[in-house]
């Protein structure tokens, strides 16, 4: 029995240390930078009632923790500087390296502040190879979506340097940011990128954020029952089994013979060119799987080294097979598809492209206005042009099934599992480039956005903390009359939110855009431009030009004459053209184009036919490709809507 008891002790005694140990979140670590010129937190964990000391820049700090074992400390506003290291001291120490202090920007939103240097290497390769810089440093949060509660911290997450070889998994966007600033004002940058592709607005706020929507709070209290969430997602999946057919196979795969292999012989094969969707070009209706084929004559000096093939966009998911080794895929449609070919695959003469393209929804196919090439150092072979190709597989879809609940599509998600643990964490500000997945309903996003603003702001303790939009681009094909348009609703709402609430910046992204790709691939001037709004509402700094912004108007003999903010050193006409893009309307609210020009930093816009001029638009569509109003230092003006009163 002694011994019994003997053992129990020493184990209540190891558990005890144990519980003694003072730890930390990972935000607190090693090349953590630390909001300079401000009171900052510094926080954590031990055994309830335990003292814990925190040393750093010849102070101490002493505190207990609660009877929850959490403990906080304020250190006092400091200089920017660096390196530094901190001692945290309990019934354990903890030593802390490499510490700066400077600015610390959140970086957050959906898939275009989520991309990487690692998918634009080539576009970037110079940025990339000159990053050098150990001032600037990332703190990257993985995806992470929590209905019950939001979460005290992530494990094993850290501060990375920029470097030539870490900046490939930097936010494109987040870095060019604060590259400029650095640049700027020499004084240590930090990028918290906490982002994830393809999510709404409600995602990213707090549940204490929802108190004025009811409906919207609803569904978070419905959503933090577990059994609530399995059951639904348990009947989604039951009754997503009966979708499609049961027996049928993709036939290229069924075969003894696989269609990508160089033995099988294409027997009754079509011909179609890609780029392109096959409902343009005589398949209607078809949901499946589709596969490509075509020998390419490949010179010898592309032999026996490595290669690239580029594919453009692919809707939705495709795999490549060259002379029969499968060379590269890719689950889903937006990335750029660039695979790489070892050496030795290729050989002198032909060679067997294979592509197998599988499409869920909607139009199928290549994505035109996109390079597809195969290249070496030595040279280039265009792969555009006529192909062959057969359906391996056809989905016959159910019109309408039950969905389950994806977490981080949900309420208060991606807060709780992305923000929450790093509320504690003091920030210089906050960029937010987000709106693609709730464009279907700009009139309830005109709520929400104001509303994560004041959320954040809460959450962070500071009510004018810098808050800093990129404004949607342009998207979608080209409109050549006046409009609907939701996407414009959107930047509408973004402008108006950046005008309605103090510290609210807007980068415009109005000429950044591509028709045929949600991800843009000119993601450095976003990065700058938010650079310019931080400088501005955050820097204080004077004679900072940033877009034109419609200011007010006047009526002069039917003649509308629109005044701007921002028109630094004039405006222009930046392709030589005549001014476009400005619609004009009566009383009947029909839109048709006006006629505009500059006239002493102003803009007159009218239409002949349109004496009385009730309604004036800009830029007002997906993608108004012909807009040119710009001032002189190469800033597009926002679009925006007047209504004449």
């Amino acid at each position: 029995m002694k011994k019994i008891i003997s053992i129990f002790s020493i184990t209540f005694l190891l558990s005890l240390q144990i519980l003694a140990q003072v730890s930390l979140p990972s935000i607190v670590s090693d090349g953590m930078i630390l909001q300079r010129n401000e009171t900052v937190k510094v926080w954590g964990w031990a055994t309830p009632g335990e003292e814990v000391t925190v040393k750093f820049l010849k102070k101490k700090y002493s505190t207990k923790t609660n009877t929850e074992g959490k403990w906080q400390i304020q250190l006092q506003p400091m200089e920017a500087g660096g390196p530094y290291d901190m001692e945290i001291k309990g019934s354990n120490k903890i030593s802390i390296k490499n510490i700066l202090i400077g600015d610390v920007w959140v970086c957050s939103g959906q898939s275009n502040m989520t991309h990487q240097f690692n998918r634009w290497q080539e576009r970037y390769a110079i940025e990339i190879n000159e990053s050098n810089n150990t001032e600037i440093r990332q703190f990257h949060v993985p995806t992470k979506a929590v209905l019950s509660a939001p979460l005290e911290d992530i494990v094993d997450l850290k501060w990375v340097e920029a470097t030539p070889e870490t900046i490939l998994d930097f936010t494109v966007i987040g870095y060019f940011f604060a590259k400029k600033l650095y640049d700027k004002y020499n004084v240590p940058q930090g990028i918290i990128m906490t982002c994830v592709g393809g999510t709404k607005i409600e995602s990213w706020t707090s549940e204490e954020g929802f108190k004025e929507f009811p409906a919207i709070l609803e569904k978070v209290k419905q959503n933090q029952d577990t059994s609530y969430v399995n059951r639904i997602n348990r009947e989604a999946k039951e009754d997503r089994a009966t979708d499609g057919p049961k027996t049928q196979k993709d036939k290229g795969l069924a075969d003894d013979v696989k269609w990508y292999s160089p033995s099988y012989e294409p027997l009754n094969w079509k011909r179609i060119n890609i780029p392109g969707y096959w409902e343009d070009q005589g398949v209607r209706d078809l949901d499946g799987v589709v596969w490509f084929r075509r020998e390419i004559e490949v010179p010898e000096s592309m032999t026996g080294i490595e290669a690239l093939v580029k594919l453009g966009r692919i809707v939705d998911a495709d795999d490549l097979y060259i002379n029969g080794q499968r060379v590269g895929g890719t689950g889903y449609q937006y990335p750029q598809r660039e695979y790489k070919v070892q050496a030795g695959i290729l050989k002198k003469g032909k060679n067997l492209f294979v592509i197998r393209l599988r499409n869920n929804y909607g139009k199928g196919g290549f994505v035109p206005d996109k390079p597809y090439l195969l290249l070496t150092a030595n040279d280039t072979i265009d792969l555009k042009g006529y192909w062959k190709y057969k359906v391996g597989e056809v989905f016959q879809h159910k019109k309408w099934y039950k969905q389950g609940i994806s977490a981080q599509n949900e309420p208060t998600a991606l807060y709780n599992g992305m923000i929450a643990p790093f509320i504690n964490f003091g920030v210089r500000g906050l960029l937010w480039y987000q709106g693609e997945s709730n464009a279907g309903n700009p009139e309830a996003y005109s709520k929400l956005l104001p509303n994560i603003i004041k959320d954040w702001r809460t959450k962070w303790e500071d009510q004018e903390l810098p808050f800093l939009i990129a404004q949607l681009p342009n998207y979608m094909e080209v409109d050549y009359l006046p409009a609907k348009s939701n996407w414009a609703e959107m930047r509408e709402v973004q402008l108006e939110t950046s005008l309605a609430i103090k510290n609210t910046g807007l980068g415009v992204n109005i000429d950044l855009g591509e028709w045929n790709d949600i991800h843009p691939g000119n993601k450095k001037p976003v990065g700058e431009r938010l650079a310019l709004e931080a400088m501005r509402i955050s820097y204080l700094e004077n004679g900072i030009i940033t877009s034109p912004i419609y200011k007010s108007h006047r009526i002069e003999e039917g003649k509308v004459i629109i005044a701007f903010e921002n028109v630094g050193s004039g405006l222009i006409a930046k392709n030589g053209e005549e001014l476009a893009h400005f619609a004009i309307a009566g009383e009947d609210k029909k839109f048709e184009w006006g006629k505009a020009k500059i006239e002493n930093n102003e803009v007159v816009v009218w239409n002949d036919e349109i004496s009385n001029p009730k309604y004036i638009r800009y830029a007002w569509a997906d993608n108004p490709d012909f807009a040119n109003l710009y001032n002189k230092e190469g800033l597009p003006a926002s679009p925006f809507e007047i209504e004449i009163k």
